[in-house]
């Protein structure tokens, strides 16, 4: 019943609007075209008469090169007759380069010519035909002046030197009864009244495009302003009733009707709204009820389908991570046993005393690597939060001198110097889980050694320091654990990633083909249960500083600093 309605609103809408839009938007285009036309051809004209002046330019600077290689050459044969040294590779010189400059004064004559063509006037004819007459007479002065100079000799003992400085600025002075000078200075004279005419033409043509531009721009925004008005106006009306009307259905006021009467664009697009709105309300409650059925129906099932999705993702990254963790975790322990056992082993019989302390340190990372396996067991068992520190007070320096012990296997087995910062017992209280602990600084010493250089040093600094910011002020002092080496470093835009897990940056794979890329990502999780933080920064003149922080306990007595200088 609606459609026949719409179609006959459409069968006597007529494209006033669009006529008129389209009218003066064609105006618009044909001004900017022919502006531009206008401006093309006034920087043709420019562009040739700038072009004039520097071929002017050129044949000035020409005879002037002229004149003074001519004077070079005349003051050369005076020294030769007069017996001074004159260097025959001298004259040579700048025979050539007055060749070369009659040449050059040739084709810039022919340009100047070409450039002229179709200017017309007599003044432009006479004055390229009095250049191409004084270019011909300086030619054959030129050969006059080689068969000369050729045959010049030094003055005979007696002669009259006068004389001869008279014959030979007859000779330089003066060809077929013209007298060079003055035409060379007629020539220079004339060319740059050139230079300065076709200047001050292209200057007048510039202000002139200057004009042209500034008028027909001026023209064209009047004009664009007053399209701009006469259209605002036009469709100030029409486009407010429209909106209203639209914002009115999208509030859900159906009942709304936009009045609009007439027989243009907007009014059948008015008419369009109201019958489309109509039709909405008829049907607008039967929709509604569909919709809310259709609605919880289908959060119910994405709900159950997003919990199984959930439970599946956890699944499949727990044993993603339990992979890898294995991967890691078990390494660092297994070469540390390693390397105790290849140490002692190698050389001479030892002392009982030193195979009881190998292996004592051998049955400590054995226990260490016990608890790695309980807690990738733990992970196995779909339980990551089984991994939780049992902290109480301790003294850090016991974990800091057993990872120290442990590490030194591996650094002895790597060439690499491990120097210990010292370690007084009973300086420093903390709160924390000292297995933990050990495995945090043993996972830096071994990246810090892994990644040195055999004859590098690796240095342990421990140091107390106010609290970092922004930190809670639970604990004023903290406990500063510095791991220093001369290694390959890490270049600056790979320090935001080096905590993500399986993240190894370029030196580090071109250093050593294995690792996982999991232990500074262990390391700073292992910091932040320990409420501290990591820091990786890298070193001036090589290598990186891992650096720990770590709260003290209030209690904690503050010491003055003893900080190891490193190398």
């Amino acid at each position: 019943m609606n459609a026949p309605a719409g179609a006959g609103s459409a069968a006597q809408c007529r494209p006033m609007f669009r006529r008129r839009l389209s009218l003066v938007l064609s105006l618009l285009a044909a001004a900017v075209v022919v502006e531009g036309i206008g401006a093309a051809a006034a920087l043709r004209v420019a562009e040739r008469q700038v072009q004039r002046g520097r071929v002017a330019s050129d044949i000035q600077r020409g005879f002037v090169e002229l004149s003074a290689d001519k004077q070079r050459l005349r003051t050369w044969v005076a020294q030769l007759q007069q017996g001074a040294g004159a260097d025959p590779a001298v004259r040579s010189q700048l025979q050539a380069q007055m060749r070369a400059t009659l040449a050059q004064l040739q084709q810039w004559a022919e340009l100047a010519l070409a450039l002229d063509e179709g200017r017309g006037g007599s003044d432009n004819r006479a004055e390229h035909l009095r250049r191409q007459d004084a270019l011909a007479v300086l030619t054959r002065s030129l050969a006059d002046l080689e068969n000369t100079v050729a045959q010049a000799r030094p003055l005979l003992p007696g002669a009259d030197a006068r004389q001869a400085w008279q014959a030979l600025s007859a000779v330089f002075d003066l060809s077929q009864g013209r007298d060079l000078r003055q035409l060379l200075a007629e020539n220079i004279a004339r060319e740059a009244e050139a230079v300065q005419r076709e200047r001050a033409a292209a200057d007048t043509t510039l202000a002139w495009m200057r004009s042209l531009w500034l008028l027909m721009a001026g023209t064209l925004a009047a004009a664009a302003l007053l399209a701009a008005g006469y259209f605002t106006r036009a469709l100030r009306g029409p486009l407010g009733r429209l909106l209203e009307g639209t914002e009115a259905l999208q509030q859900g006021r159906l009942e709304h009707r936009i009045a609009l009467s007439g027989r243009d664009e907007f009014s059948a697009v008015a008419r369009s709204i109201n019958t489309l709105a109509a039709e909405l309300q008829h049907h607008r409650q039967q929709e509604t009820q569909q919709r809310q059925e259709l609605e919880a129906l289908v959060q119910a099932r994405t709900a159950a389908l997003q919990e199984a999705l959930a439970a599946l993702q956890q699944a499949d990254g727990r044993r993603r991570q339990l992979l890898a963790d294995i991967s890691h975790e078990l390494r660092t322990p297994t070469t540390a046993i390693r390397g105790e056992a290849e140490i002692t082993l190698r050389g001479p019989e030892r002392p009982a005393d030193e195979y009881r302390n190998a292996l004592r340190r051998i049955v400590d990372t054995s226990r260490d690597l016990g608890h790695v396996i309980d807690d990738l067991l733990a992970v196995a068992r779909q339980d990551l939060d089984a991994l939780s520190l049992v902290k109480q007070p301790l003294d850090p320096a016991a974990p800091l001198t057993e990872a120290l012990a442990q590490a030194g296997a591996l650094a002895a087995q790597c060439q690499v110097q491990l120097t210990p910062a010292e370690l007084p017992t009973g300086r420093w209280q903390l709160m924390g889980d000292a297995q933990r602990l050990r495995q945090l600084l043993l996972v830096l010493l071994d990246n810090a050694v892994r990644y040195s250089s055999a004859g590098g040093e690796v240095t342990l600094v421990v140091a107390e320091t106010a609290a970092p910011e922004p930190q809670p002020a639970d604990s004023p002092h903290w406990l500063q654990v510095d791991v220093l080496d001369r290694g390959i470093g890490i270049p600056p835009q790979e320090l935001p990633q080096v905590f993500e897990r399986h993240f190894r940056g370029s030196a580090a794979r071109r250093h050593r083909a294995d690792g996982s890329g999991l232990g500074l990502a262990i390391a700073r999780t292992l910091a932040l249960a320990h409420g501290g933080r990591l820091e990786l920064t890298p070193r001036q003149g090589g290598g990186t500083r891992a650096r720990v922080l770590l709260p003290l306990l209030a209690a904690t007595v503050p010491q003055p600093d003893t900080r190891t200088t490193a190398p």
